[in-house]
């Protein structure tokens, strides 16, 4: 009973480059109470490392996990205090997790960042790992997929793909910041796709100032 009380958003981090953009994510979900199953890819693991020093192990995931949610997207570690409590883990190579399934009850998926080989992945229906597989099955259970690609410049072919995805009724939301809240630091451009993200999940939050109507409302007093 239990089980089918708890109903988590899935978050799948892919191998692109943008870990910022995922541990932003992952805080404002928390931030709003909501519950998190994460899936880290094999690959956006040696990006995490390579962007952050961190190293993040399935035997050790609470410890890891902690210090990147606790990192400033400037790189300053302990910038933020946040409760993991209501984050579950599950391997990426682990096929039998609860997200592969249909009937494992979930709000729906975003995967932050999405590299191109995971939206190719996703288009074509491939469940090479918990991810991919876990993205078909919120496809295919009608459930809210949201895909932050994060790739400059995009080939036709994955110009494609990402169609396929918005016709399957997937959300495709670039990692595109804007500059008209007034961003003064690298951490409020990280926030503002961040925040986009959850805007399209449907997900409450106060990581970005919204527009008003009002030019000059971001400028300085």
């Amino acid at each position: 009973m239990s089980q089918q009380q708890r109903m988590p958003w899935i978050v799948g981090v892919s191998g692109a480059s943008g870990t910022p953009f995922a541990a932003a994510v992952l805080r404002g979900l928390l931030a709003a109470g909501e519950s998190v199953d994460l899936v880290v890819s094999r690959a956006s693991r040696l990006t995490l490392l390579d962007e952050t020093g961190i190293s993040y192990r399935d035997a050790h995931w609470r410890e890891d996990l902690a210090a990147w949610l606790a990192r400033g997207a400037d790189g300053k570690p302990e910038t933020f205090d946040v409760d993991l409590s209501g984050v579950r883990h599950w391997a990426a190579g682990d096929l039998a997790a609860g997200p592969s399934s249909g009937s494992y009850p979930a709000k729906g998926m975003l995967i932050v960042p999405a590299s191109t080989a995971c939206v190719a992945g996703v288009a074509l229906g491939l469940s090479k790992d918990l991810l991919q597989r876990a993205a078909s099955v919120t496809l295919k259970e009608r459930r809210k997929l949201v895909v932050a690609v994060r790739e400059t410049p995009l080939s036709g072919q994955t110009l494609k793909q990402l169609v396929a995805l918005d016709e399957a009724g997937a959300v495709v939301l670039p990692a595109s910041p804007g500059f008209y809240a007034g961003a003064t630091h690298i951490q409020d451009l990280v926030d503002f796709v961040a925040g986009r993200v959850l805007d399209a999940a449907g997900v409450p939050h106060r990581l970005y100032r919204r527009w008003e109507g009002e030019l000059g409302g971001a400028s300085p007093g």
